[in-house]
């Protein structure tokens, strides 16, 4: 399988110093706000923390590594990535995004556990913030430790604090679960296929235009899809697509200009297709994108 065409050139840069960020006992959620400038990387790390990464206004990419596979999401900003303790994850700018970063003590992870068991905030998962829960995000504040010392707020900001944090919690066991995400693979050719797909999605209508550019036989791209990711090319591609359409949405984009923007003859034949993969109307699914 030859090389396909690379993705335009982005901006690397390291996360910004987390440990001023930690969350504690005392503090169990510490938020954190950074600026994402079109085509910018924050380069991987991880947190001995867990983590809830969104975006008050723009879309980024989070991807996380997971045990078998890479995990990839689109994430506007009706939508939220858990990512838990020791995952190694990157933050990618879809475009200028007000990126934010709420940092998770496992005091409060162990409170998140009641709701659906422990094992539902061991993995990553997209969560649907609710304007509450939007409001309770932006609430909370965003300064660093001092470096000489971990500096702890004014009671009267404690007190709040702790209010927001508890109402906060309560939103993140209430939140709303969605079956949203990209598997990439560890094969390197396949790995940079998928990643070109993910930034031009319409670039070919069908897995032949893919083939084609890649140097593969339809049917070896397909064997390679289930064999490296469980799964078809078409469900990988609908997820895909499910994926950008939020973010259109998000950016208040009407339904007919999202379908051909993703290569759809009619804005009846994308509804359908999205009715049947997450079993709504579009206007339920793209509700407060």
């Amino acid at each position: 399988m030859s090389t396909v065409k690379s993705p335009s050139k982005r901006r690397s840069v390291p996360p910004m110093d987390p440990m001023r960020f930690k969350p504690s006992l005392e503090r169990p959620l510490r938020a954190k706000a950074r600026w994402m400038e079109h085509q910018m990387d924050i380069q991987p790390h991880q947190h001995e923390w867990a983590q809830l990464a969104f975006s008050m206004v723009g879309a980024v990419r989070v991807q996380a590594e997971g045990q078998e596979r890479s995990l990839s999401y689109l994430v506007p900003p009706s939508r939220a990535v858990w990512i838990p303790p020791h995952t190694v994850h990157a933050v990618s700018a879809v475009e200028r995004a007000d990126m934010r970063a709420l940092y998770v003590h496992e005091s409060a992870v162990a409170q998140l556990g009641l709701a659906g068991g422990p094992q539902a905030w061991a993995q990553c998962r997209v969560l649907e913030v609710t304007p509450l829960m939007r409001e309770l995000l932006q609430a909370l504040a965003t300064e660093p430790d001092s470096l000489a010392s971990h500096n702890a707020p004014h009671p009267l900001d404690q007190a709040r604090e702790q209010a927001l944090c508890q109402l906060l919690i309560d939103e993140l066991r209430r939140a709303r679960s969605l079956h949203l995400g990209l598997s990439l693979p560890h094969d390197k050719r396949l790995r940079h296929l998928c990643e070109t797909m993910m930034a031009e999605p319409a670039r070919h209508p069908d897995i032949e235009g893919w083939a084609t550019e890649c140097g593969a036989s339809a049917r070896t791209l397909s064997r390679l899809f289930r064999e490296e990711l469980g799964t078809s090319f078409s469900q990988w591609r609908q997820q895909l697509q499910l994926a950008h359409a939020l973010q259109l949405a998000a950016q208040k984009k009407p339904m007919n200009l999202i379908a051909a923007e993703l290569g759809y003859a009619s804005a009846s034949a994308f509804s359908a297709m999205v009715t049947r993969a997450v079993g709504m109307p579009p206007s339920r699914f793209f509700d407060r994108a």
